[in-house]
């Protein structure tokens, strides 16, 4: 490859992943997607359908990723959630500090840019909070914290963290084909449970599920095969272009977010270039509001009062110091991480769960107490 080559790729790359992200915010606009509202669903009304939904996205997801690891096209270990190294500390407070905060937020990262695409005016307000909570649990004075104590508590483990790596390794099987074992069997066994009831078989669970976890996969694809550089032609390194985290990336809205509103306002410095994680993040919103507006939902929507306003903020906090900390959300780990069937995302998609039960719990308290 020449270096006037690469300018060429990048947008290639940039291009493939905005419009992926564009048919995630369009699917979950129509379907109603939403992780935090999946949970809430079962602890309020016993209805599995939303979760039901996500379960299988997170089949489709695995049995896609896993497939392209079989035919070597992809690698678990060359993205952020397979690394050896496994900070389970991190992922596990991570996971639950973002899911009680996308409660109080009415919704997770995704969501929150979904419901900006439609109106929501609250969502704008989460959205730039997240964005700079994030920030600094990524750079700034959190991060120092972060780095401090619970990053400190890790397990070394002998391979990758993912589950084909780690069981090639003990049972000297090819590493290729128990991914496509373990991922098949794991997706197929969640998409069988979303099938089991007629309600996970209307068309909006099918077309979330398909859609979403397909996407997911696309985006793996797009950056794991479409814009790997074995030997970049000027520093003759192995390269993922146009990622902020210079690995392998798929979907994932808290760093993201963080990066967006950084590029935003240093956009005249040169230094700023749009990255996968950046385009993903606007076109999530495009998709959203063009749905919105075609099916004539877009509606205008404010705060309710002061402690709707608050509840918003404190959410959108610790869904930024969260998400960074769990290195993922309900898309990064839930969905992209535990398709790399990585430990770390099944802890921190653990504590996601864990953390929405217990805000919901808590807002339930709250009502009592307050009648």
């Amino acid at each position: 490859m020449q270096e006037s080559d690469l300018p060429g790729l990048v947008s290639q790359v940039l291009w493939a992943s905005f419009a992926l992200a564009v048919v995630f915010g369009a699917i979950a606009q129509r379907t109603h997607f939403c992780t935090m509202g999946a949970v809430a669903d079962i602890v309020n009304m016993g209805d599995w359908t939303r979760m039901r939904m996500w379960l299988m996205a997170i089949g489709v997801a695995m049995i896609g990723f896993n497939a392209m690891v079989a035919f070597s096209l992809v690698d678990a270990g060359q993205s952020v959630y397979a690394g050896p190294r496994l900070i389970w500390l991190s992922n596990l407070l991570g996971g639950l500090l973002f899911g009680f905060g996308m409660v109080l937020a009415s919704g997770c990262g995704s969501k929150t840019l979904v419901r900006v695409g439609g109106g929501s005016l609250k969502s704008v307000v989460v959205f730039c909070v997240l964005a700079i909570a994030a920030y600094a649990t990524l750079r700034g004075a959190v991060a120092i914290a972060r780095v401090a104590t619970v990053d400190t508590v890790a397990v070394a483990l002998p391979a990758g963290q993912d589950l084909p790596s780690l069981l090639a390794l003990a049972s000297g099987m090819d590493k290729r084909m128990l991914a496509l074992l373990l991922g098949g069997g794991l997706g197929a066994a969640l998409l069988a449970f979303g099938l089991a009831r007629p309600e996970g078989r209307s068309g909006d669970v099918l077309l979330a599920a398909l859609g979403i976890g397909g996407v997911i996969v696309g985006v793996w694809w797009v950056s794991g095969q479409l814009g790997h550089v074995v030997e970049h032609p000027v520093t003759l390194e192995e390269v993922f272009l146009a990622t902020n985290s210079q690995r392998m990336e798929s979907l994932s809205f808290v760093a993201p977010v963080a990066y967006t509103v950084d590029w935003l306002i240093l956009f005249s410095d040169k230094s700023k270039v749009l990255t996968l994680g950046i385009v993903t993040t606007l076109g999530v919103i495009v998709g959203s509001a063009a749905v919105a507006l075609v099916s004539r939902s877009f509606r205008w929507e404010g705060f309710g009062g002061t402690e709707d306003t608050a509840n918003h903020l404190v959410g959108a906090v610790l869904m930024g110091i969260g998400g960074v900390t769990a290195m993922g959300c309900t898309v990064g780990q839930g969905l992209s991480g535990l398709s790399t069937l990585a430990l770390g995302s099944f802890i921190a998609f653990g504590g996601i769960i864990g953390g929405a039960v217990l805000a919901l719990r808590y807002q339930v308290w709250r009502l009592e107490r307050m009648a």
